[in-house]
């Protein structure tokens, strides 16, 4: 029966979009060691959620958060791989965020995966489901389910779907068959995820310094983002997808990830994500006009005055004069956070000549790359 009823879990979990899934036990975590050195050397920066006592014991042992834990289900649903970059002074978007947002997408699909469970056995199960929402170590419970491998980028890799994917996690008060680990690391000798990063992030040993991330200073980071890390920056203004876009094994990720976080909708129109490429257009956003604009988009989370602040560092970097304009009314703007950097843009187009500024189109990975190449294992 316990047999039957995972595989029946399994199939509606691939009907609802999910390409893998896996099961693992909640065993306290082997990796909660690694994450507690991550915090005392304060890579996690400003993102103090992560250091509480309540947050840290519920990442070593998931059943603080659910007693009646019995298994894991842990899943991963598709995002379409990055666009090539526009030219002009456009701005860049993680791929992830330039459809709808993946919480608002992702937790009905799980309650309705329970509501299946349940309809199945005849009676309620205790149980608990995130989407990047909750304190647990997402990578490390994938990897320990089936799922891929830790990457020296940090993102979860699977050998046929790449790093382009969501997690998901049901905490489950049943006794589910555990599948057996991701066994190997197929990262090899290949360095070039540490190599791409414009603001050294990515350190060795698998660790990430968040205070350097593109992605956390333009999303975690609410405050202002240090002037030695902006010229290295480029035209992102939300996320970062440069790890991943080098990776080799994302040669293998399907084009077009699952319809709900592609760059358009089913009428062929750009969702709010992919809306922000105009910088010029984003810099002019009113409160109003940004609450609107991304009611269902992740760029909401960095809020107005962290996109602002995101677009008026990429419009410096781009090294076109023809934002000046734009700048010089933002450097009025009411939020001081604004202002602060669209003048520290203004000023930058005026001291630096236009062949001096860097491109802002992010490397790809050589035709000739393949990662069979530097596969081997671990240790």
């Amino acid at each position: 029966m316990s047999d039957d009823l995972k595989q029946a879990l399994f199939e509606e979990a691939r009907r609802l979009g999910f390409v893998l899934a896996g099961v693992t036990t909640p065993d306290p975590s082997p990796h909660m060691a690694f994450f507690e050195r991550w915090l005392d050397q304060g890579y996690h920066g400003e993102m103090a959620y992560l250091a509480s006592e309540r947050s840290r014991r519920c990442r070593a042992d998931p059943q603080v958060i659910l007693p009646e834990c019995q298994s894991i289900l842990v899943l991963a649903i598709p995002y379409s791989p990055p666009p090539t970059p526009s030219d002009g002074l456009s701005g860049r978007v993680a791929a992830y965020a330039l459809g709808e947002d993946y919480h608002e997408e992702l937790l009905p699909r799980l309650a309705r995966l329970v509501a299946f469970l349940e309809q199945r056995l005849g009676h309620p199960v205790p149980h608990r489901y995130y989407t990047d929402t909750g304190p647990i170590l997402e990578r490390d419970l994938a990897q320990r389910a089936g799922l891929g491998w830790i990457g020296k980028n940090t993102c979860l890799i699977h050998p046929r779907h790449g790093s382009y994917l969501l997690l998901a996690e049901i905490l489950l008060g049943l006794a589910l068959e555990p599948d057996p680990p991701f066994p190997t690391d197929h990262c090899g000798t290949c360095t070039r995820c540490i190599e791409a990063c414009p603001t050294d992030a990515i350190l060795p040993g698998r660790v990430l310094d968040a205070r350097r991330c593109i992605s956390y200073l333009t999303i975690e980071n609410k405050g202002e983002i240090p002037e030695a890390l902006r010229p290295q920056m480029g035209n992102w203004i939300f996320g970062c997808d440069i790890c991943q876009i080098v990776c080799p094994w994302n040669r293998f990720a399907a084009p077009q990830g699952d319809a709900a976080f592609r760059p358009f909708d089913a009428s062929g129109l750009p969702r709010a994500g992919s809306a922000v490429s105009d910088l010029i257009a984003a810099l002019a956003l009113s409160p109003d006009d940004f609450r609107q604009r991304f009611r269902r988009s992740p760029v909401r989370r960095a809020k107005r005055s962290g996109l602002l602040r995101n677009v008026s560092v990429a419009l410096g970097n781009l090294g076109d004069p023809r934002a000046l304009p734009a700048l010089e009314r933002a450097a009025s703007d009411p939020d001081p956070l604004v202002r602060q950097h669209a003048e520290w843009a203004r000023q930058r187009l005026l001291d630096l000549s236009p062949q001096s500024f860097p491109p802002s189109s992010s490397p790809s990975p050589a035709d000739d790359d393949h990662p069979a190449s530097s596969l081997q294992q671990p240790g």
